[in-house]
């Protein structure tokens, strides 16, 4: 095909004609072959039976529609022994059999279609010019096939979810050409095992560490290669570290409480019940927490008691219409894990100060401490600075001379899921709580420690440290987490020596879901399939 000519192919096409209209302009061509070939026999003949019009919309002109009006022949099949006696000239390069669209025309539409979908490639395809609907587009799209991307020699494959936590799927990259090779509908081993039984040739797999695809490559791909992916490698370990500080959850509120303590300048303010008091009534949103609560803790009780009782985590989890991760999380605890809030910094931290020497001297009108606090380089609104005072201004006694006391700044919170990341990273703020916590429970350092020389053995890929870490992390509490690693040590000791991941099919993922959002109700498997794996 010649794209850059005013008819679709000029071999196959002769121009006689254009006519126009107010909406639409109309191209009379003839057949340019004085001979046709047989679709059967494939062989030539220049015996003509009859002409016949052909009309077929064509690439629109300066958003104009297209029509082309082709004059076409049937020819006679002189073959003796050949069933076809009469047959249609055929136009490979300008359309297909019985075609209402030029070849060029339907592949332009398919281009809309992988890129937008189909309304959205409707709504594109009316703004240059060109008469379709979604659901066309749809259906074109379907007629298409998979291309055939060939056996990727370095494979990457990790799973995708149709809807979180009840069911996913299966993406399949090629590592080395950066692209996706295919789509699977589940992640069971047998979708995974049958794909590399008819794909034989891989010689490395990067994978996460699911048994499905570990034991689908084993049985389907035995001479490939396994390797662990560093960042699931390094999520499971931050989640075996939180698992262990939930069951220390009351001594990480604990810890941060005595710090939070020490780090006063001066001494908290108490809560008061007489008419004096500096605490205001709780909010709405206090109240509806405090309510929040109060059923979730009523349900970690209930839990508790058939956990007592000795009945399984499945049972519970129909009984009480609980997610059975809730149930397991919930049952290794040791206590009620309380939702801690961080606190979130305020544009007024760095005023805080001056707020509070003049609201010690008696200027409580919002308005002129904002015009003060533009004068020093505040950005922020007076709305912020009226919350200020409205939440830390004397419930009855305006008359008290005694400030309200700022509420603590500090970034701890004491939450398994912080705790995690100042274990892992050790900033300089956080020196005081991680002491803290060292002093009351040595074992969450010791786990400390070995979750950093973890991170640093697959940030710096030291396959030499293995053997070091894996002794002294059977000592601590995570020990569960190395025994788990034991069970996949030769794809954990590939992650440490070659330099595949699976980062560039994370990224895959990423334009998955973009795809599957964008059609709505309308991303079935099959649609979802052809534009993920099609290259526009």
């Amino acid at each position: 095909m010649q794209p850059n000519t005013l008819l679709p192919d000029v071999a196959e096409l002769v121009l006689e004609s254009i006519r126009s209209d107010r909406s639409t302009i109309t191209v009379l061509v003839r057949a340019a072959p004085a001979q046709a070939a047989c679709p059967r026999c494939r062989e030539p003949s220049t015996r003509i039976h009859s002409h016949y019009q052909r009309k077929v919309a064509d690439l629109p002109w300066n958003s104009i529609p297209v029509r082309i009006q082709l004059s076409t022949r049937r020819f006679f099949c002189a073959t003796l022994g050949c069933g076809q006696r009469i047959f249609t000239e055929r136009l490979p390069n300008t359309l297909a059999p019985h075609a209402r669209r030029t070849k060029r025309l339907s592949q332009t539409l398919d281009h809309f279609t992988l890129a937008l979908g189909g309304r959205a490639g409707a709504r594109l395809g009316r703004a240059v010019g060109i008469r379709t609907s979604g659901d066309t587009l749809l259906r074109q799209l379907r007629r298409r096939t998979v291309p055939s991307a060939g056996v990727p020699r370095v494979l990457g494959m990790d799973d995708w979810a149709w809807r979180k936590g009840q069911r996913y799927g299966t993406i399949l990259c090629d590592l080395e050409r950066r692209k996706v090779v295919d789509l699977l509908p589940d992640r069971s081993t047998d979708s995974v095992r049958k794909w590399l039984l008819d794909h034989s040739g891989v010689a490395v797999i990067s994978r996460d560490r699911a048994n499905a695809y570990a034991e689908a490559a084993r049985e389907a791909a035995p001479e490939a290669v396994q390797v662990a992916d560093r960042w699931h490698l390094l999520r499971n370990l931050s989640e075996a570290l939180q698992r262990v500080l939930e069951r220390k959850h009351s001594l990480l509120g604990q810890a941060a409480q005595a710090v939070a303590a020490r780090s006063l300048a001066r001494p908290e303010v108490v809560a008061e019940t007489g008419p004096e008091s500096f605490l205001c009534s709780p909010t709405r949103i206090e109240r509806l927490r405090q309510s929040r609560r109060s059923r979730r803790l009523a349900r970690y009780e209930s839990v508790m008691v058939l956990v007592r009782q000795g009945v399984s985590q499945s049972e519970i989890t129909r009984t009480l219409a609980i997610d059975r991760r809730t149930v397991r999380r919930w049952s290794r605890a040791g206590s009620f894990p309380e939702r801690v809030r961080a606190k979130r910094r305020s544009a007024l931290d760095s005023f805080a100060d001056y707020l509070e020497r003049r609201y010690t001297e008696g200027c409580h009108n919002a308005a002129q401490l904002w015009r003060e606090l533009r004068e020093q380089g505040f950005r922020g609104s007076d709305g912020v600075v009226r919350q200020w005072i409205y939440r830390y201004r004397p419930k009855r006694s305006p008359a008290r001379a005694t400030p309200p006391t700022m509420p603590d700044r500090s970034k701890v919170t004491g939450s398994p899921r912080q705790t995690v990341w100042l274990l892992l990273q050790q900033p300089a703020e956080a020196r005081d709580y991680l002491q803290e916590l060292s002093c009351r429970c040595p074992e969450i350092s010791a786990c400390g420690d070995v979750a950093r020389e973890f991170a640093r053995m697959i940030r710096e890929r030291d396959a030499r440290a293995w053997p070091a870490w894996l002794h002294s992390a059977k000592a601590t509490l995570l020990a569960r987490f190395a025994q788990s690693l034991c069970r996949d040590e030769a794809a954990v000791l590939a992650a440490l020596q070659l330099p595949w991941s699976n980062g560039q099919v994370e990224g895959q993922v990423h334009r998955l879901k973009l795809i599957k959002r964008q059609m709505y109700g309308r991303a079935k498997f099959d649609l979802l399939r052809l534009r993920v794996v099609h290259t526009t």
